[in-house]
C-alpha cells in the first residue's frame, strides 16, 4: 500500500471537514466588496527608479480562445512593458479578479504559456528576498524557438501571497471559515533572454525597486507585505 504525503493527508481532510460541513462553510460573501474600488493603472507606477514604461513595443498578443478565458475569470488585466536604462526590458502581467473561488480560481501561468506554445523547461518555488519580506514565488522557464523567456510570478489570495496550489487551498479555507471569497491577483514578470541567471537577477531587482514606490496600502495589495511593515530606505 502506497502511503500519501503528509501534505496531501492535511488537504485530503480539510476537504472533508468541508464537504461534511457543506453550507455552513460555503462561503457567500466577497470581501472585494468591503473595499474601495482597486484600480491597477493607479496602483502600479508607470516609472520609478531606472525603470520606465515602453510603450514602443506592444505586449505579446494572446490568442482568441485563451483571452476569452482569461476575461470570463479576471476583472482587470494590466499589462506593460518596463525598460532600464540599459535597455533590459521586462514585462509585466497583472490580472486581478473579485472572485478567486475553486471555480474561478487564478489561472498558473505554464498553462498559459503551454497554450501558447512554449515548452516549460523548469518551474520551481523560491523565496524572493525584499527589504520590506520574503514574497514565495515561481521561477518558471519557458521556451520556444528563438525565444527563451524566464518568468518570476506568485498568487495573492486576499491578503495571502502564495506560490503553490497547497498554500492557495490553505488560504481560501481560511477565508472559507469566516464566510468569505477572497480576491485574487496573478502578479508576473517575465523578459526574453537566454541567460535566467541573469534574468533572475534583473526580476528581483525589477520586484524591490516597484514595492518601494507604491503606497503601503498598494504595496500589501500585490505582494502580501503587511502595510505596518517599516524599511529604512538608504
Amino acid at each position: 500500500m502506497v502511503s500519501l504525503p503528509k501534505k496531501s493527508l492535511l488537504l485530503l481532510a480539510c476537504m472533508l471537514i468541508a464537504t461534511s460541513l457543506g453550507f455552513l462553510l460555503k462561503p457567500t460573501f466577497k470581501i472585494a466588496e468591503q473595499d474601495s474600488k482597486l484600480d491597477l493603472e493607479t496602483m502600479i507606477p508607470k516609472q520609478f527608479s531606472e525603470w520606465q514604461q515602453d510603450q514602443s513595443i506592444a505586449p505579446m498578443v494572446v490568442n482568441p480562445e485563451l483571452q476569452q478565458s482569461l476575461d470570463e475569470i479576471y476583472t482587470q488585466v494590466l499589462t506593460r512593458i518596463y525598460v532600464n536604462k540599459d535597455g533590459y526590458r521586462i514585462m509585466l502581467s497583472i490580472p486581478y479578479g473579485k472572485d478567486q473561488s475553486d471555480d474561478l480560481a487564478a489561472h498558473d501561468p505554464k498553462g498559459c504559456y503551454s497554450g501558447q506554445g512554449f515548452q516549460i523547461l523548469s518551474n520551481r518555488q523560491e523565496v524572493l528576498n525584499t527589504l520590506f519580506g520574503d514574497i514565495p514565488v515561481r521561477r518558471m522557464e519557458a521556451s520556444m524557438p528563438s525565444r527563451d523567456e524566464p518568468v518570476t510570478y506568485w498568487f495573492m489570495v486576499g491578503e495571502y501571497a502564495v506560490n503553490n496550489d497547497w498554500e492557495r487551498k490553505k488560504a481560501q479555507f481560511r477565508y472559507a471559515l469566516k464566510g468569505q471569497i477572497p480576491d485574487g491577483i496573478l502578479f508576473r514578470i517575465s523578459s526574453i533572454d537566454a541567460d535566467s541567471k541573469s534574468a533572475y537577477q534583473y526580476h528581483s531587482m525589477f520586484v524591490e525597486e516597484i514595492l518601494r514606490e507604491m503606497s503601503p496600502e498598494y504595496r500589501a495589495k500585490v505582494s502580501g507585505l503587511r502595510k505596518h511593515t517599516t524599511v529604512e530606505l538608504k
